[in-house]
């Protein structure tokens, strides 16, 4: 879940009310976030990185604030201040168009066929007569890094680049070429560089370093040129310095390239040279308010069903036909897949608390399941004792169960992640030991004694079982009290390390007993 941080004075003012932290917190959870912390810069730098280093950090007071992963819509302070205002009725929900220049023709953005070998998909946009502050600048480039790290998976999958309209002239090309053959100066940078060079010189920057691997083994690397030849980025890596937006930038030149066709709208066929162009498609979706009342539990008009919709950004209206509404889902809303999504937003407007306490219709006798019982009260008497509850990840690195314990990794019998997506997430841990260790570490300039506990579940390979078979449907055959064989499903693993696609069954034994 990503957290936002707005300062709270800037937040208040765009709201037009000042609220205490209890009020804001009441009205986060109404609207489905959650006021996480209420912190500083000077209070983070100090917890981060020591006193000595929070010197001369502000004290401006930040609301840390957590946004579900699919609203988009709502990582920056404009977005949420959007959101907030058209929840207590003091803003209907915008609508959104693009519009044509009013003097020249549209920009233009030309894909050439050689970025099907590297990140084939591209669209532009042009944002007209912005007028940048400190704070809107500030916010703008943070909303760009959180769209990065969240629905373009860390650029993987999209990278966004902006720049100073007014500084490069269309129509632009986006191609990829041979990295000795791109050389232009970089962001934030004093002279010019081939892209080899760059990719040498960003392995130690902490922030770039990790986007380098998505393109630095392809034989071309993206490049996008205006047409006097200027470079405006080297996408997903680094934009280039020419154009880059300053406070006196007013209009501004919005390219996104990526590897996945549904996360960018594409006008023409990404191999051929094409012209892209930015849709913002709204469409609508029908659905009875007895859905709504039925899943959420309340017993509401269509009338005032709709009115809740359009309360979170989604304009409805009842249609006379029954009790259909329609919706009206705008572009900002991508997290809207199902008539599902429409009824939890109905829900979240009507609010969680308001929704009546009903009996169950299905009764059972519950109990505790006797070991949750037993760990429960381990918990609550070394909590007593002084100890605080440590709770870390179920999954560990391969060194932590290991080396670090001084064991070689075969003799741990450690369930092994196939395919990790980091070096801290390889194996199932076998021992609660080195996330314990670990919590020590992260806490070590903490007064002591530092006491900890954790109760919690481990994994252990079951040498004793055959993963040849699939679990459930494989036997083993007896003869005279003696096994003798076995037969069943192969295992999906067994199969496609064979290179095989379908499924198969097995029989295998030995006839020597019966002689």
């Amino acid at each position: 879940m990503p957290t936002v941080g707005v300062k709270r004075d800037l937040l208040f003012k765009a709201l037009g009310k000042t609220y205490t932290d209890e009020e804001f917190d009441e009205l986060c959870f109404e609207f489905g976030l959650e006021l996480d912390e209420i912190t500083s810069e000077r209070e983070i730098i100090s917890r981060e990185q020591g006193d000595s280093k929070a010197s001369g950090a502000s004290d401006v007071i930040l609301y840390k604030i957590d946004v579900p992963a699919n609203r988009y819509d709502l990582l920056c302070l404009e977005g949420l201040v959007r959101g907030l205002q058209v929840f207590k009725n003091k803003l209907e929900a915008p609508r959104y168009r693009r519009v044509s220049p009013v003097s020249g023709e549209p920009q233009k953005l030309f894909i050439t066929k050689e970025t099907a070998a590297v990140r084939p998909h591209a669209v532009a946009a042009v944002l007209r007569n912005i007028t940048f502050t400190q704070e809107r600048y500030d916010s703008f480039i943070e909303l760009q890094d959180k769209l990065h790290q969240n629905i373009c998976r860390k650029r993987s999958l999209v990278a966004i680049g902006t720049h100073d309209l007014d500084t490069i002239s269309g129509p632009f090309t986006y191609t990829a070429k041979p990295p000795g053959d791109i050389s232009f100066k970089p962001l934030n940078q004093t002279k010019e560089y081939t892209a080899t060079q760059l990719m040498s010189l960003y392995k130690t920057d902490s922030h770039l370093k990790h986007y380098l691997h998505i393109i630095e083994d392809k034989p071309v690397y993206p490049i996008i040129y205006d047409s006097n030849g200027v470079v405006l980025s080297m996408p997903p890596i680094i934009n280039g310095d020419h154009s880059k937006i300053t406070l006196k930038t007013k209009n501004v030149f919005v390219e996104c390239t990526a590897t996945d066709l549904t996360k960018v709208l594409l006008r023409g066929e990404p191999n051929m040279l094409s012209s892209c162009s930015l849709e913002l498609a709204y469409r609508k979706e029908k659905l009875s308010s007895e859905f709504i009342n039925q899943k959420v539990g309340i017993n509401e008009s269509t009338e005032k069903i709709a009115q809740l919709l359009t309360k979170m950004c989604l304009r409805s209206q009842a249609t006379g036909v029954g009790d259909e509404i329609e919706v009206e889902i705008p572009p900002t809303r991508s997290d809207v897949i199902h008539a599902c999504d429409i009824m939890e937003d109905a829900a979240m407007a009507y609010g969680f608390n308001n929704v009546p306490h009903t009996t169950p219709r299905t009764y059972t006798v519950a109990n505790q399941f006797p070991l949750n019982k037993l760990t429960e009260l381990l918990r609550q008497d070394l909590a007593a004792a002084g100890f605080t509850e440590a709770l870390n990840f179920a999954l560990c690195s391969e060194e932590d169960v290991a080396d670090k314990l001084g064991k070689k990794i075969s003799e741990t019998r450690a369930v092994h992640i196939s395919n990790p997506k980091t070096a801290e997430f390889q194996v199932a841990r076998t021992t609660l030991l080195p996330g314990l260790l670990k919590t020590i570490a992260s806490n070590r300039k903490m007064p002591l004694p530092l006491k900890l506990f954790e109760i919690s579940d481990v994994v252990l390979k079951d040498e004793t079982k055959d993963s040849t078979f699939f679990p459930g449907r494989c036997a083993e055959i007896f003869a005279r009290g003696k096994s003798v064989g076995r037969l069943g499903v192969l295992h999906p693993d067994v199969i496609n390390r064979f290179e095989l696609t379908m499924p198969c069954s097995a029989l295998e034994m030995d006839i020597e007993p019966f002689l």
